[in-house]
């Protein structure tokens, strides 16, 4: 065995090697189980050591005392991005028992179209806006559903004050004139296609109801768009034939060069989404950009001041539901005619607007002859502008004030 006094010395004369045995035999220490009687009873806080910071013990998370974790500089927390803003809710007001009906048929686009303007009225309570479409239909396929037949029975059934159609996004297909089956765009389907149309426009006319007859906007692939702008002129064809008027929603769905475009501006201008990513259907704010176009002819086949203008309180009895107020008297507003700076006497007058007139000249005044005849006074006799000669005499009277201003002059 080393003594005491043995060890003391060494750890004098070499510590580091001293310290370096300290620490391996508390590894050794450790090494050993800890028997069972001692790991059942429950641990005590031992507080640090150096042990506990050399060999932690796998089970145990070491945790640095707390003077050390206020010492660590925390983590900042990553900024998230800003959620955009929530459209507001559209107040939805309950519909009066007297609201006049809108109409809208069509395809599918036309479903898009009525929830547009059923949120563009959903503040009115006198308009009601019912959507009677089918997706799949179109004028081709009248086998599958007879729009200028349907037509007829829809207008029975909701008694509509105005109609409003969208229709022919279905039809870039053939079309079976007869027993032939005619190529879209061709010759005798271009007849029979405008045939179709303009029974439509005939069977909304002959029920006396007013309608508006929305074009199709542009498409993704090119050439349907090209078929669509063909198909709108077929379309503004048989509005017109039959009493109707024809609404253009192209320039809203367009690039300033004519092109498709996904992303444009909304009904306030504002950059949104407007179509789908299939390029065909549209977007919540396309929709409500297509009743934007629609709202403003449509309010005006209705009797409204505005769009979203409802009767005012005191309608008389019997009135009419969003009868038009009583036109006012207009406004006279006076106008000057603009002229050019150049040349000012192409309005009439040689003078400014406003000048006063100059007042009447007096010739009996020198300054007044001097200026209307150009003739100067003469010259007093003795004053610095008369240059006669010999000089002249000066008057009596005034020599005599001359003689006295001396006299009294020291």
């Amino acid at each position: 065995m080393v003594s005491a006094a043995r060890i003391a010395i060494l750890a004098r004369r070499t510590p580091i090697l001293f310290l370096a045995i300290i620490l391996l035999a508390i590894g050794a220490a450790g090494a050993f189980h800890v028997p069972a009687m001692a790991q059942e009873q429950p641990q005590q806080d031992r507080g640090w050591s150096l042990r506990d910071l050399l060999f932690p013990r796998r089970s145990e998370r070491v945790e640095p005392p707390l003077d050390i974790q206020k010492a660590r500089p925390k983590a900042k927390a990553k900024k998230r991005a800003p959620r955009p803003p929530a459209e507001p809710e559209t107040p939805v007001v309950e519909k009066a028992p007297d609201a006049r009906t809108v109409l809208v048929v069509g395809d599918f686009m036309a479903t898009g179209l009525a929830e547009g303007l059923d949120t563009a009225f959903a503040d009115n309570p006198s308009v009601r806006i019912v959507v009677r479409s089918n997706g799949s239909s179109g004028f081709v396929r009248d086998d599958f559903y007879n729009w200028p037949e349907q037509i007829k029975s829809l207008i029975e059934t909701e008694k509509p004050a105005a109609v409003v159609v969208m229709l022919g996004s279905n039809d870039r297909q053939q079309m079976k004139v007869g027993d032939v089956r005619e190529q879209p765009r061709s010759e005798n389907w271009t007849k029979e296609y405008e045939r179709r149309t303009d029974e439509l426009g005939k069977a909304i006319a002959t029920a006396k109801v007013p309608f508006l007859w929305v074009g199709m906007p542009a498409f993704r692939v090119p050439k349907m768009t090209s078929d669509m702008l063909a198909f709108n002129d077929i379309y503004h064809q048989a509005a017109e034939n039959h009493g109707g008027e024809f609404v253009d929603v192209w320039d809203g769905f367009v690039d300033e060069n004519g092109a498709f475009v996904t992303n444009g501006p909304d009904m306030n201008g504002q950059p949104v989404r407007l179509r789908a990513d299939d390029g065909i259907n549209v977007s919540k704010a396309g929709k409500r950009k297509l009743a934007f176009y629609t709202e403003k002819p449509l309010a005006k086949i209705l009797g409204l001041a505005a769009p979203g203008s409802v009767a005012p309180a005191t309608a008389p009895a019997g009135a009419p539901v969003e009868a038009p107020a009583p036109a006012a008297a207009p406004i006279v507003i006076d106008r000057t005619a603009p002229m050019l700076l150049s040349d000012p006497a192409l309005d009439g007058g040689t003078e400014l607007l406003g000048a006063a007139p100059p007042a009447n000249a007096n010739p009996a005044l020198p300054g007044e002859r001097l200026v209307i005849e150009g003739k100067a006074p003469e010259a007093a006799p003795g004053r610095a502008d008369d240059f006669s000669w010999p000089p002249k005499a000066e008057p009596p009277a005034t020599a005599a004030a001359t003689d006295t201003t001396t006299a009294i002059t020291p």
